[in-house]
């Protein structure tokens, strides 16, 4: 990915504190704090479109992800300690499928398979399900990794995961949980300390991208480079990122200020 300055275009504003982004096609999905609902905006005009309701998705929704094959948007949850992903089916207004997964479900990712990709926080676990929500695979982590919030399958099949405690590592891990490479603080000095690396996205060459606080950091595929996004707009502190490759666009969440800005002319 080229180091150059995306520049800041659009800013979508509205109330409550987003938690997650996705987009698919001409639509963005946005994911707020306190809210049964999913926003659905134009990815053109920013206009809002209309609302997604999932009722029972609790005060966090950690995830969201769309796919494309199946049409569809899913976002995690906690409701009364039930932890659930629910599947939204488009172009429909309500949450039609929802299912039980393991504790404390954060980031959410579409694999190559179609299929959705939970990190469960409080059980070290990776959880992958089909769209009917069966089981198809799940990764006990080491105990070394602490807080995995986020999880993107690579081309190779491994999973890069983002660990969100403080002094946070990003790793690359096989099928059977163990480390393969592991990027942490020790190797960021350049760029200053990994602390939060809660979210992660991943380019079409395995190129990560990392959310870590008040920076987006870009590692290459073989984790021995890293270098910091210069954002034009200034930084702050973010919550969620969500790339869209084919328009060369960032959306990121911002924690405090309630919105979601969008960067244009990301190049790789």
């Amino acid at each position: 990915m080229k180091s150059n300055a995306p520049t800041l275009t659009h800013v979508i504003s509205s109330q409550g504190v987003p938690c997650a982004v996705a987009s698919l096609d001409d639509d963005v999905f946005v994911a707020r704090s306190n809210s049964q609902q999913i926003e659905v905006y134009n990815a053109t005009t920013f206009a809002l479109r209309h609302n997604l309701s999932v009722y029972g998705i609790g005060v966090f929704s950690g995830g969201l992800a769309a796919c494309a094959h199946h049409a569809s948007v899913y976002a995690s949850g906690i409701n009364n300690r039930v932890c659930r992903i629910y599947r939204v089916k488009l172009p429909g207004r309500n949450a039609t499928k929802n299912w039980t997964v393991a504790n404390n479900p954060q980031g959410l990712s579409v694999n190559s398979a179609h299929n959705v990709v939970v990190a469960c926080d409080e059980e070290r676990k990776l959880q992958e399900y089909t769209t009917r929500g069966v089981l198809v695979r799940e990764i006990s982590l080491l105990a070394a990794f602490i807080s995995p919030w986020h999880a993107v399958q690579l081309s190779t099949g491994d999973y890069v995961v983002g660990c969100g405690s403080y002094t946070g590592t990003v790793s690359i891990i096989g099928v059977d949980g163990h480390f393969v490479h592991m990027y942490g603080q020790s190797y960021t000095s350049d760029v200053g300390d990994m602390r939060y690396p809660k979210a992660l996205a991943v380019t079409s060459n395995d190129d990560i991208l990392v959310k870590d606080e008040d920076k987006i950091l870009i590692i290459n595929r073989s984790l021995d480079s890293i270098q910091k996004l210069a954002l034009s707009g200034g930084e702050n502190n973010f919550q969620g990122l969500c790339l869209d490759e084919s328009r060369g666009r960032l959306y990121l969440c911002e924690k405090y200020r309630g919105r979601i800005l969008v960067f244009d002319g990301v190049q790789w």
